[in-house]
Order: structure tokens, then sequence, then C-alpha cells
């Protein structure tokens, strides 16, 4: 039996990158999976590729800034497949990068506003939906939720409050059935690392800012969050899981 039969999955940021791989392993490991993403054309790309690969996806566009649409996406997922079981609050934005006191106010409402309060939305929304027969949680974060990294300080506060987030509520939710854990990557090599404007020398100093000698990959990321969204993970609760190839060991 595949390890998300009978499941109901709901993915944001689900276009690209970390998104559209987990999104399809969900799939192909039985789950009905939810896409979705800000670009409903790339919601509909990795629909397709999941249905041209056997599995059940269904399109739902969605600015997970706006806490209206994030209730919207639950309601779908319901009138849909009728059940919510699963939820990967993936979407995020890398944000403006400036020091401290060069940085837009704009600038900072926004990444919060995608990386943070989005988070919290989704949950508000996800966790009545879950209550019915339990279910698991799990928030991006990122290594940069837990050290610092100059020129990123919305990103990086975001990314801290994501995970303390995590921790409240598996504290609030771990007696009523739903786990909630974060997954913290290191770099990972997906489109949102490209849409920085990396040159080949950027690149290599961030390659070289991990042991293991290379940026990771979505599909790694992927298969953590799978084992996470599974009873195998059943005990963990309000965890925060680096994967990072030893970034946070230097």
């Amino acid at each position: 039996m595949k390890q998300l039969e009978n499941k109901v999955a709901i993915v944001t940021g689900g276009g690209s990158g970390i998104g559209a791989a987990t999104a399809r392993l969900f799939a192909a490991e039985g789950a009905k999976v939810i896409v979705s993403d800000i670009h409903e054309d790339a919601c509909l790309k990795v629909v397709q590729q999941i249905t041209e690969a056997g599995g059940q996806a269904y399109a739902v566009r969605a600015d997970v800034s706006d806490p209206r649409q994030c209730e919207s996406l639950v309601a779908a997922t319901l009138a849909q497949y009728h059940q919510l079981d699963i939820a990967f609050n993936n979407a995020g934005i890398g944000g403006e990068s400036n020091p401290v006191a060069d940085m837009s106010i704009d600038g900072w409402n926004k990444v919060i506003s995608v990386n943070l309060s989005s988070v919290f939305y989704c949950m508000k929304y996800e966790i009545p939906a879950l209550l019915a027969n339990g279910g698991s949680i799990v928030n991006m974060a990122s290594i940069l939720g837990a050290v610092g990294f100059a020129g990123s300080a919305g990103y990086v506060a975001a990314k801290h409050g994501v995970i303390g987030l995590t921790q409240t509520s598996a504290i609030e939710y771990a007696a009523k059935g739903i786990r909630i854990n974060a997954v913290g990557p290191g770099f990972i090599d997906t489109p949102l690392l490209s849409s920085a404007g990396m040159d080949t020398e950027m690149k290599q100093q961030l390659i070289a800012l991990h042991p293991v000698g290379r940026l990771g990959k979505a599909e790694e990321v992927a298969a953590l969050v799978l084992w996470l969204s599974t009873e195998k993970a059943s005990f963990i609760q309000g965890a925060y899981y680096p994967i990072d190839g030893a970034y946070l060991c230097r």
C-alpha cells in the first residue's frame, strides 16, 4: 500500500521547486493533492505532470499573503476532495537584500507577509479541517531560521518566526491528533535561487558554505516532508529538521 493512500494534501508554492517536487511525491504515494501557487499556469503544469503519471491533483491559484485566499484554498480542498489530512505550507520568497537600516519598509512587510504571516493564515484555516480526522502540517522554515545571514533581515526574521509558530501550535494541537513540524533546507538548487540573479561565482560561494560540497536538491527536501507527513513520524511533534549538507555545523 502506498504511504499516503486515501489522504488529501495541500501544497502551497506547489508550482515550482520544492513545492512541485513534494506535490509529485505525495501523489506518487497515493495522495490526492491540491497544488496551490500564486502562478496559476505553474499549478496547472504540475497537476498535468501528476495526472499523466497516474495520480490525482487539482490546481487552486492562491496568494497566501491574503488570509481570505487561504480560507478559500481550504474551502476549495474540502469541496473537491471532502477532507484534509496533510498540509505543506511551503510558499515563500527570497525578499529584498539590504542591510537592516537600508531595507525598505515595503520590502520588510512583503517578506514577512509571504514567508511568516501566510503560515499563520494557512494554519488558521487548515487546523479546523484537520481536526476531523487528525493529520500533519509541515511548515517551510530554513537554515536561516536558526542563524543570521547578512543582507536578509526580513527573510531571517520570518523563518525564525515560522519555527516559533510551529513549536507553539504543536503544543496546542498535539493532543488533538495534529502533528505540526518544520523543515529547514539549506540552499537548494531551485528557481527561487536562480531568480535572485546569482552568477556562477556567487553560486560557488554558496556551495562553499555547505561542507557536503554542493547545493541541495528539491527532491531531497520532498523526501523529508513526505516522511514527516506519514505515520512513520507519529511521535514527531514541534520539531525543526534542518536538511542542509552540514551548513549549520560550521
